[in-house]
């Protein structure tokens, strides 16, 4: 969905790097996988299409952290988990 990130923190050496994979367009999400000692991150369209894809090796990779975007926006930042039955 539009606006989905994943947040990719690697190991530089002396310091560490923050990368970004946006979900850019509306149909398009961000799918990860781990395989063979790399992490992949990809941009995906609805048909399944990769447009962009960052690899980072497994072992310097120290956090991986999926944002998906808001479907609603409530006053207060949160919404039932499900309705009441008894109402």
């Amino acid at each position: 969905m539009k606006g989905d990130r994943v947040e990719i923190v690697v190991d530089a050496g002396d310091t560490t790097r923050t990368y970004e994979v946006v979900a850019s367009r509306a149909g398009r999400r961000v799918e990860t996988a781990v395989r063979r000692g790399v992490v992949e991150v990809s941009e995906v369209t609805r048909s399944g299409t990769v447009v962009r894809t960052a690899r980072f090796m497994a072992n310097r990779v120290l956090a991986l952290v999926e944002q998906p975007v808001r479907l609603d926006d409530d006053a207060d930042g949160e919404r039932p988990l499900r309705e009441d039955p008894k109402s």
